[in-house]
């Protein structure tokens, strides 16, 4: 997933960006809310990762002004306030979880996989697509011959055209999920991953429709 997180503080910030980094996300990294607002008008993410006390302003504005707009990305709130009167105007600006400081990494992992699929529709982490048995929960993909390992970059890729199962999704869309804003993209990167996919996954797994994209091929 393409994840915003919003902290000022760098030693949780960087814990939590390594974190989310291993799990096979991909962050991008702000302090100030201007920059911010800079990433969600151009990036549609998958997820945010907010804290509320921030240098230029208050993170509970931040999520009422993006959910005024109409936005539906999913929120989780990281904060050192714990009174419950903070919890529940989090909770009432629009977030989706409120995680109180200190952070314990797994459970902010599994928090994320938590929120991310119920905003799929498919709160289930267990997935059945062909011969392929799919655990979101687990990053593990079992075949009909076994377990199929993947690496992380791979296992972005299926991720994405597994959220929109028969639809045709953009090159541009899967660089956007795959590389953060400070990543080198090479133009033949999405070609070359998805031709893996194909060897693991069996040749119809992904259909290429020239000009426009890639969808799975047994929706």
């Amino acid at each position: 997933m393409r994840i915003l997180l919003i902290e000022d503080d760098r030693g949780l910030g960087s814990a939590v960006r390594d974190q989310i980094t291993a799990e096979g996300h991909t962050p991008d990294w702000v302090e100030t809310l201007a920059d911010a607002r800079a990433c969600t008008d151009t990036v549609d993410y998958d997820l945010i990762l907010l804290d509320l006390a921030l240098p230029d302003g208050s993170g509970v504005d931040f999520l009422r002004s993006l959910r005024a707009r109409r936005s539906t990305t999913p929120v989780i709130i990281m904060t050192a306030r714990d009174r419950i009167t903070d919890r529940i105007a989090g909770l009432n600006a629009g977030a989706d979880d409120y995680l109180v400081k200190p952070v314990d990494l797994a459970e902010l992992s599994a928090r994320i996989g938590a929120v991310a699929r119920r905003y799929k529709g498919n709160p289930n982490p267990l997935i059945e697509l062909g011969d392929l048995a799919i655990d979101l929960a687990a990053r593990s993909i079992t075949g009909a011959n076994g377990a199929i390992d993947l690496s992380q970059r791979e296992w972005v890729i299926f991720e994405v055209l597994l959220q929109r199962p028969g639809s045709i999704v953009a090159k541009s869309q899967i660089e956007e999920r795959l590389y953060s804003f400070d990543a080198e993209v090479e133009s033949n990167t999405i070609e070359v991953y998805v031709s893996r996919l194909r060897k693991k996954l069996g040749r119809d797994a992904i259909e290429t429709v020239r000009g426009m994209g890639y969808r799975l091929g047994r929706a």
